[in-house]
C-alpha cells in the first residue's frame, strides 16, 4: 500500500514506522525539527514489543509532493487538523481512506469539511506512548490499535468501503492491531470516555495515574467527570452500553501507576496539546446542548493558564 502519514510524533511515528518495516510505501509528512530529524538520523522506536530503528525515512513537508497514495493516516494533534486538512487535498484518489487518529470527537468532521464525506473514515487509537525527542518515540505500554469504520451517518464512497477491510489486514501484519467496530460513534465516544476525563484530573494534580485512582477525592472527581461525558455523549445521541463507565473504571485500574495521559504530559510539561479538542470539547458541546458540566467547569478553568498554542 502507498500510505502517507501526516504527523510523525508518537502516534504517527509508531504506525508509519511499523508499517514501513512490514514492506508498504510510507512517506510522512512533517516539519520544523522533527522533519530534520526523520531526514538526518530516520526514526527511534524504544517499544515493549521490540525496538527498531527506521533509516532512510521518506519524509516532506509538502503533502503535493507526494501524489494520490491508498491511505492517509492523519496523526497531527487534535488541535491542528483544522488547518493542516486542506493541504492534504493532493493526496487523494477516487478509493483513498483519510483516517484520523486523534483524541477527540471532532477531527472526521473538520476533515469531512475539508476533504469530502466519501473519503473520510472514523478511526479511533489507543496507546501510551510519547516523544523522547523529535524522531524518538518511547511506547511503553498497550499494543497500538486502530478501530477504522464508516463514520455515523457519513458513508464513505463504495470503493473506500471496500477498501477498510484491507487496511485493517495490512495494519495487523504489520504487528499493530486493527478493529473494525460494528458502531464508529460508540467506539469513538468510548475512546474519549477514557482518555479526557482522568486526563484532565491527571494535569490539574499534577499527578500520575496510581495516586490519582487510589486517593479517594480525586477518584471521585474523576467519577463525577465521567459522568459529564456520558451525560453530555448522550445528548450527542451516543447509545452508550449499560457498563460503559465501569469497564473505563477496569481499565483505569489497570494502567500503570507512574504513566499519564498524553494531553496531561503536554499541560504538565506546558508543551502545545490537545486540551481544547478534549476539555475545551466537553465544556463547549456542554453549552452548546444545554448539558451542564460543572466539573469540567473548573478542571477547564485551572487548566487553562497551562494551555501553550501549538506552534
Amino acid at each position: 500500500m502507498r500510505i502517507a502519514v501526516v504527523g510523525a510524533g508518537a502516534v504517527g511515528g509508531i504506525f508509519g514506522a511499523r508499517l514501513a518495516v512490514a514492506g508498504h510505501d510510507v512517506t510522512f509528512v512533517a516539519r520544523g525539527a522533527t522533519l530534520a530529524a526523520l531526514r538526518s538520523t530516520g526514526i527511534h522506536l524504544d517499544s515493549v514489543h521490540g525496538d527498531l530503528h527506521l533509516s532512510p525515512v521518506q519524509v516532506t513537508d509538502d503533502p503535493a509532493s507526494i501524489g494520490p497514495v491508498d491511505v492517509v493516516l492523519v496523526a497531527v494533534k487534535a488541535t491542528q487538523v483544522a488547518a493542516v486538512a486542506p493541504s492534504l487535498a493532493p493526496l487523494l484518489g477516487p478509493a483513498t481512506a483519510v483516517i484520523p487518529t486523534q483524541n477527540g470527537v471532532e477531527a472526521s468532521v473538520q476533515l469531512a469539511a475539508a476533504l469530502g464525506p466519501e473519503h473520510v473514515l472514523e478511526g479511533v487509537c489507543r496507546v501510551i506512548a510519547g516523544l523522547v525527542a523529535p524522531g524518538h518515540i518511547r511506547h511503553t505500554a498497550v499494543v497500538p490499535l486502530l478501530e477504522i469504520g464508516p463514520r455515523a451517518g457519513h458513508p464513505p464512497a463504495p470503493a473506500v468501503a471496500a477498501a477498510i477491510p484491507g487496511i485493517a489486514e495490512a495494519i495487523s501484519a504489520a504487528g499493530l492491531q486493527a478493529v473494525l467496530p460494528d458502531n464508529m460513534a460508540v467506539a469513538l465516544w468510548e475512546k474519549f470516555l477514557f482518555i479526557e476525563p482522568i486526563g484532565a484530573v491527571l494535569a490539574a494534580s499534577g499527578e500520575s495515574f496510581g495516586p490519582v485512582r487510589t486517593t479517594p477525592d480525586t477518584r471521585a472527581l474523576v467519577d463525577r467527570a465521567l459522568d459529564e461525558v456520558i451525560f453530555v455523549g448522550r445528548a450527542v445521541g451516543v447509545p452508550w452500553p449499560d457498563d460503559a463507565k465501569s469497564t473505563v473504571w477496569k481499565r483505569y485500574d489497570s494502567l500503570p501507576p507512574d504513566e499519564r495521559t498524553s494531553m496531561a504530559r503536554d499541560l504538565i510539561a506546558r508543551r502545545p496539546s490537545e486540551f481544547d479538542a478534549q476539555t475545551g470539547a466537553v465544556v463547549r458541546l456542554g453549552q452548546q446542548l444545554g448539558v451542564p458540566t460543572p466539573v469540567h467547569d473548573v478542571l477547564a478553568a485551572l487548566l487553562r493558564p497551562r494551555v501553550v498554542a501549538a506552534d
